[in-house]
């Protein structure tokens, strides 16, 4: 799944050129981000937090295929924000519909860190996708 939303201006992103690192809490597992290997999922946009996470096996839950047209993949950046593209309106508008919004909100499939420093993200408990369907 994924893809873009026609209806929306896709962000400018600086993507990564050295490997860097995403901790996610609370599962605590660090995921070594390679450049050359982005995109994992094609989830999201290429490079962002929602790609590499599912990529990597860390379930986040993406309603809408990471293409910012829903708010499920809510994340809250702990550490790194510095390094990931501003939001733009269209995101911002998405987290007003967000549970336990905070000023570290972002949504994990609009975020793509430019890999200049190590970045942590909390995912909240009730964004962790614990069914998955068969195929």
């Amino acid at each position: 799944m994924g893809g873009t939303n026609p209806y929306i201006q896709q962000p400018q992103v600086q993507p990564p050129t050295k490997p860097y690192r995403i901790t996610f809490l609370p599962m605590n597992v660090t995921v070594e981000v390679d450049p050359g290997k982005i995109p994992y999922e094609h989830n999201g946009l290429p490079g962002s937090i929602l790609d590499i996470a599912l990529g990597s096996g860390i379930d986040v839950d993406h309603a809408c295929g990471g293409v910012c047209a829903c708010s499920t993949c809510h994340v809250y950046i702990q550490q790194g924000a510095e390094t990931i593209n501003e939001s733009l309106e269209e995101e911002d508008d998405m987290l007003e519909s967000a549970p336990g919004l905070k000023p570290t909100s972002r949504l994990a499939c609009q975020c793509v860190p430019n890999g200049q420093a190590d970045v942590v993200v909390e995912v909240p408990d009730w964004n962790r996708n614990l069914v998955q369907e068969g195929h």
